[in-house]
């Protein structure tokens, strides 16, 4: 499951990943050979050289995971906005933020909408064949958990929300989906037993396992020409791999240190990207197909900032991309590499909130 920023999610989120500010620094000295204070090209924090005209396009609520059509025209996300919706629920909007249309129509919890490669289609997950409510909370009795609710399953739909097409059907989570330039979808599950990524037709046909290997692999997104899958993971060992597989039976996992990780697409040349020994998730590549954007918390000593950096695929010339004080990660480029969307807590109306932002890029 992809991480999200919420009352109960993000801020817990930060309480389990807390590193000395000695570590910190250390690590992003070594890293960028510059102090947590200073930014990339001595910038000062605030002062974001590669954003400009940033404009707000949801307003109040949770909202997150905003993916750009492939005509670029639209955005497909997910949002929880009581009273309206009693949990997450796929949206899509103009860029501008108008024509917001609600697209999941079937109840229960609603996860990771993408478009299809000829925008004629939508993929997205959800719980409603295991009930038209929305699935409890875990229980914290084990310290902080995500759930993996074993009711979720990646459907089709068109892009009104009808013509709804189960794609999967194993026992367990499915989630995560993505589609790559070829229309093949790539998607996170634990229908062998971990979470791994796998791969499979637009008509759900065609699995195929990609990684391989005891810990919470997912998050996966193709590169431009569709060569390359990067992802968010961790490998797992000792008694943390205990911890890992008793909460996995129990539908769980404990979001801890994570790391970007790239291999080719048919699961081969796997190789790890960062080394930053906090959290660092929902990478997605830039349209070089060169470099990588993604989410971290390893600058904070407390981790709990959550700023978006770029990196190059063989790990080298880790830059900061934001500097907001709070959380923006979530990104993804426009399909011609003039904009980019994020999701952030700046300029919230009250505590937890989290908005969609879009903004021009500057190379």
């Amino acid at each position: 499951m992809t991480m999200r920023h919420r009352r109960e999610g993000h801020s817990g989120l930060c309480n389990q990943l807390l590193l000395s500010a000695a570590c910190v620094a250390l690590a992003t000295m070594l890293v960028t050979g510059q102090s947590p204070q200073s930014g990339p090209g001595g910038l000062r924090p605030g002062e974001e050289q590669h954003l400009s005209n940033i404009r707000q396009l949801t307003f109040g609520g949770e909202n997150a995971e905003a993916y750009f059509s492939p005509d670029g025209t639209r955005l497909i996300f997910q949002a929880h906005r009581p009273p309206d919706t009693a949990c997450d629920q796929i949206y899509t909007m103009r860029t501008d933020g108008s024509d917001v249309r609600r697209l999941s129509l079937s109840g229960g919890r609603t996860t990771c909408g993408f478009y299809t490669r000829d925008g004629k289609g939508v993929v997205y997950a959800s719980t409603h064949l295991g009930g038209e409510t929305c699935p409890p909370a875990p229980s914290y009795a084990r310290g902080y958990v995500w759930p993996i609710y074993p009711s979720y399953d990646i459907f089709r739909a068109n892009p009104d929300g009808s013509g709804l097409q189960r794609l999967t059907s194993t026992e367990g989570y499915d989630a995560e989906a993505t589609v790559g330039p070829d229309g093949r979808i790539v998607f996170t599950s634990v229908r062998d037993g971990d979470m791994e990524i796998y791969s499979m037709n637009e008509d759900g046909s065609g699995v195929r396992r990609l990684t391989n290997r005891p810990g919470p692999d997912g998050g996966p997104f193709f590169s431009p020409d569709g060569s390359q899958i990067v992802f968010r993971g961790r490998t797992e060992t000792g008694a943390e791999l205990s911890d890992y597989r008793s909460l996995l039976k129990e539908g769980l996992w404990r979001p801890t240190s994570l790391e970007v990780f790239v291999m080719h697409s048919d699961g081969s040349n796997l190789r790890q990207v960062t080394s930053l020994g906090n959290a660092a998730f929902a990478p997605y590549f830039h349209p070089d197909g060169k470099r990588i954007i993604f989410a971290s918390n390893h600058h904070d000593p407390k981790g709990r900032d959550f700023d978006l950096y770029l990196i190059n695929v063989d790990g080298t010339g880790l830059e900061r991309v934001t500097w907001n004080p709070t959380f923006d990660s979530f990104p993804m480029f426009s399909p011609d590499g003039s904009t980019l969307v994020f999701a952030s807590n700046r300029n919230a109306a009250k505590e937890g909130d989290t908005n969609i932002f879009i903004a021009d890029w500057k190379h």
